[in-house]
């Protein structure tokens, strides 16, 4: 089969002596970072240096890898209408400014992973996490996203498990379908139960982002009927807004309100499937694309604020490049190897499946050209890791053994400072009960101990750099809270884009039984639809709040390993689909990755399921939890006999579910591999789903900001430095969502 041609109109600038210069001068600095954390020997070094590493190994990639990969990989074509043009409808599929959309995909994938991943890994030490964040977002992570959003634009927007099951079959695609689904459900109820647990009794948090909807609402109007295309002027109205309700919402916590914006967390959780459920029926210009790009401002401006900190502050790296526990294997905080372990951790940040399923979800329907899915698949993946890093960064300057004291669970530490003193120096760390005290009370916390998941640690990381910089030790307790707000407010909008990914992922699957479905923005559908999906994440995050075994709490061991195998599925159809449009030669870019990721996760499985060590395997801790029952003994975490029959109740479903998920995911990626040798001996026979070429009307830049050869294509149209729709020639638009009719192979192909 041919390689698809190159666009006419793509442009390749080579490089200036003066560019040249730069970029070598960028690559010496994120040398010199990289040099300095590998060879340190013990010494405490500044965490500025792993910064240089992260930011000069990012802008090598973005410049180069990921223009590689658009412009010889995949051949966007800015020529070539999205379907956000062809069908927009002004409901699902809307060409959205490309600053908005890389607001809306950013906030959509950045949630809890990067936040809180990062931290867990830490107990490995700061060294394996962080080379596998920045080399895994750079030749994984970025790829899957960018790749998955392209192949998707190209088919209407279709999601994931649909894609799989047009371009794989229907064998293979519906083990995709059932796969992708079930553990949508289960990403969403984790994310969704870290988002109450942070905002529950907090006026603050509850207040400051109730009120982004509402100013979400008004940016949305604003800028589709009240002042069209002015991006620039309801982003500073939005950002000054947002600014006011988080202050506002230190007043509220203070006044007499309080009480009325301290919610108890199953009061939250009906709130939050509420909004979830408005944000997935309503229009996407209306509320979820405005209140995503508000968020952006706040999530990116807070991380960019923390760089600034580090390179003010300079704080050293206390936590050691590698701890025994990375060899042993029996660390408190997760036990396993580093490897596969340390990369389950870390999804989010180097490699998440989730981002897929937004990658074929909301994005494809709202990108106006080709050429933006550069900036927005690549570019925002970039972004999230960079968070990754930060917390990495939290986590490692915080003294080791208040890392642990924090991180450990009551039941290994203890629930008194002494008694936590005592189990972290038989973990070969120091702290003394005085430290473990202070710490809490610089915080205005009653105790840190066993403040497990990540959020807290990550929250005191963070008030150490701003308090050392604005307001010294009398800021502590403000910095913490306002990180605990921050971090409720990254999460959120993962929960609410993720519910109406959810709702077009249901509406595909159901369109394969009947076709009206398959109109996405079709009224009964899309009620439906995003009812079941709030629905089933609704009823695992209801049932794991007010139950501490029961819920999504049964089904959060397996967050980790399902995020990763739904990441073996994207990167396996992408395979496929560079295979079957004649991109035989470039298949390495999306094969590598997927190599990597299913010796990790389909190591990881196996261990969750027939390690006989009950702190790794599911079927070993039932037994013990069983054997405990059978003697009579109740066991920690079980208070109760009951909680016995609970603990071997899910650790048995867990199990099974492990081994369910790795059954499919070895079905999908058995029959991709199949129908790539067909591509290859047969490539005649290839039909691919792609809908046919037809040509734009919108002229827009396909970066943050316009190069000269962009200026100049829109002056020429006659529109402003923000693009627009050219009057010169049309083309006949379809709002019925999509035909998802197939083409023969290369057809339309850029």
């Amino acid at each position: 089969m041919p390689e698809p041609s190159a666009p006419p109109n793509s442009s390749r600038t080579g490089l200036t002596p003066r560019s040249i210069a730069v970029w070598s001068l960028v690559a010496l600095v994120g040398a010199a970072g990289w040099a300095v954390l590998a060879l340190s020997r013990g010494e405490e070094i500044s965490a500025a240096w792993m910064l240089a590493a992260a930011l000069g190994s990012y802008a090598i990639a973005y410049r180069f890898y990921s223009r590689f990969i658009a412009n010889r990989v995949l051949k966007v074509d800015k020529t070539r209408a999205t379907p956000a043009e062809r069908l927009d409808n002004g409901v699902d599929f809307h060409p959205t400014d490309r600053r908005v959309l890389f607001g809306h995909h950013f906030a959509a994938v950045a949630g809890a992973g990067p936040l809180v991943g990062p931290v867990l890994a830490a107990q490995m030490g700061y060294l394996p996490g962080t080379i596998w964040i920045i080399v895994g977002v750079i030749f994984a992570g970025a790829v899957q996203d960018m790749v998955t959003l392209f192949f998707s634009t190209r088919r209407d927007g279709r999601s994931l498990g649909q894609m799989a099951r047009d371009e794989i079959g229907p064998f293979g695609g519906a083990a995709a379908l059932i796969a992708v689904f079930a553990i949508m459900i289960i990403l969403l109820a984790v994310l969704a139960l870290v988002i109450v647990n942070a905002l529950a009794h907090s006026p603050w948090g509850v207040f400051s982002i109730g009120m982004t909807i509402p100013i979400a609402l008004f940016m949305g109007v604003y800028l589709r009927v009240l002042r069209p295309g002015k991006v620039t002027e309801v982003s500073v109205i939005g950002v000054a807004l947002l600014l006011l309700a988080i202050v506002a919402g230190g007043w509220v916590a203070e006044s007499s309100l309080a009480e009325t914006f301290t919610l108890e967390p199953g009061t939250l959780v009906i709130w939050m499937i509420v909004y979830g459920f408005l944000a997935s029926v309503l229009p996407v210009w209306m509320l979820l694309a405005p209140r995503d790009y508000l968020s952006t401002f706040m999530k990116v401006g807070t991380i960019a604020l923390l760089a600034i900190g580090v390179f003010v502050a300079l704080p050293t790296l206390k936590m050691p490049a590698f701890t025994d526990f990375a060899s042993r294997g029996d660390g408190p905080v997760f036990a396993g190897s580093m490897f596969p372990f340390v990369f389950i951790t870390i999804a989010c940040g180097a490699l998440s499946g989730f981002h897929s399923l937004v990658s074929s979800g909301t994005t494809p329907k709202m990108v106006q050209k080709e050429t933006q899915i550069r900036m927005i698949g690549y570019g925002a993946m970039l972004t999230e890791s960079f968070v990754a890093v930060m917390a990495m960064i939290t986590a490692s300057i915080i003294d080791p053994g208040l890392f642990f004291a924090i991180n450990s669970p009551a039941g290994v530490v203890g629930t008194t400072v002494q008694s936590a003193s005592e189990a972290v120096t038989n973990f070969g760390f120091t702290v003394s009960p005085d430290l473990l005290a202070k710490a809490a009370a610089d915080v205005e916390e009653a105790s840190l101990l066993s403040r497990t998941g990540g959020a807290p640690t990550f929250a005191l990381g963070m008030s150490e750099i701003f308090s050392a910089v604005v307001g010294g030790s009398a800021m502590k307790a403000f910095w913490y809270h306002f990180a605990i707000m921050f971090e409720a407010l990254f999460i959120l909008t993962t929960v609410d884009a993720g519910t109406r990914v959810g709702r077009f992922m249901l509406q595909d699957m159901l369109g394969n039984v009947y076709k009206p479905f398959r109109q996405v923005s079709w009224k009964p559908g899309v009620w439906f639809a995003s009812a079941v999906v709030v629905g089933g994440w609704g009823y695992f995050l209801w049932v794991g709040v007010h139950d501490p075994l029961g819920g999504i709490n049964q089904l959060f061991p397996l967050f980790g390993i399902a995020n990763q195998l739904l990441a073996a599925v994207a990167l396996a159809v992408c395979t496929t689909l560079l295979v079957k449009s004649g991109r035989l030669k470039w298949a390495w870019v999306t094969a590598v990755p997927l190599a990597w990721d299913v010796a990790v996760t389909l190591t990881a499985s196996w261990q969750k399921i027939f390690s006989a060590d009950p702190r790794v395997g599911f079927f070993a801790q039932r037994d013990k939890y069983q054997a405990g029952i059978d003697s009579g003994q109740v066991l920690p975490p079980a208070k109760s006999m009951d909680d016995m029959h609970t603990v071997v109740t899910n650790s048995t479903v867990d199990g099974v579910l492990s081994a369910l998920f790795a059954l499919l995911i070895i079905v999908v990626i058995a029959d991709a591999g199949r129908v790539c040798w067909k591509a290859v001996t047969d490539p005649a026979g290839v039909k691919l789903s792609e809908v046919p070429y037809t040509e734009s009307r919108i002229v827009a830049p396909a970066g943050l900001f316009p190069t000269a050869e962009e200026k100049a294509e829109l002056v020429a149209a006659g529109l402003g430095p923000d693009g627009g729709v050219r009057a010169d020639r049309g083309h006949g638009d379809r709002k019925d969502g999509g035909s998802g009719d197939e083409v023969p192979a290369g057809t339309g192909s850029a």
